[in-house]
C-alpha cells in the first residue's frame, strides 16, 4: 500500500503558506520602494558629480541650456545611467537634476550646489 499526503494535510499547508505571503507581502512593497528611492538618490549623486567634473573642463554646468535627458546625459557627461525605472533631466545653468518615476510620478530633485534632496509628489 502506498503512502501520500491527505487531502487535509495539503490544504493546511496551502493555508499556513497563504497567511505567510499575507504577513510578507505589504514589507516586500515599502522595501521595494525604498531601494527604488536609494537608486535614483545614487544615480542624482552620479549626475550631480559628473556636471561639476564638466564644469571644471568646459567652464559651465551641463547643459547650457535647455533641458537633458538621460541619454543625452549619458553621452555629454560619459555616464551609464540604466532606463528601467527612473527618468533623468539634468536642468541648464547648473539648476539642478531631478529623478521621476513613471506610473506613481514620484521625483527628487538635487541642487548642483547641495546635497539636500527635495521629495516630490
Amino acid at each position: 500500500m502506498e503512502q501520500g499526503y491527505s487531502l487535509m494535510e495539503i490544504l493546511i499547508v496551502v493555508v499556513i503558506i497563504g497567511i505567510l505571503v499575507t504577513f510578507s507581502a505589504p514589507q516586500f512593497a515599502a522595501t521595494k520602494e525604498r531601494a527604488l528611492d536609494k537608486e535614483a538618490q545614487a544615480n542624482l549623486r552620479l549626475i550631480q558629480a559628473a556636471e561639476r567634473i564638466y564644469r571644471m573642463e568646459a567652464a559651465f554646468y551641463y547643459p547650457l541650456s535647455g533641458s537633458a535627458n538621460r541619454v543625452e546625459i549619458n553621452t555629454n557627461l560619459k555616464l551609464s545611467l540604466p532606463p528601467a525605472n527612473w527618468g533623468y533631466v539634468a536642468y541648464p545653468s547648473g539648476q539642478g537634476v531631478a529623478a521621476r518615476i513613471g506610473a506613481d510620478g514620484r521625483t527628487w530633485t538635487l541642487d548642483i550646489d547641495s546635497d539636500d534632496f527635495e521629495a516630490g509628489p
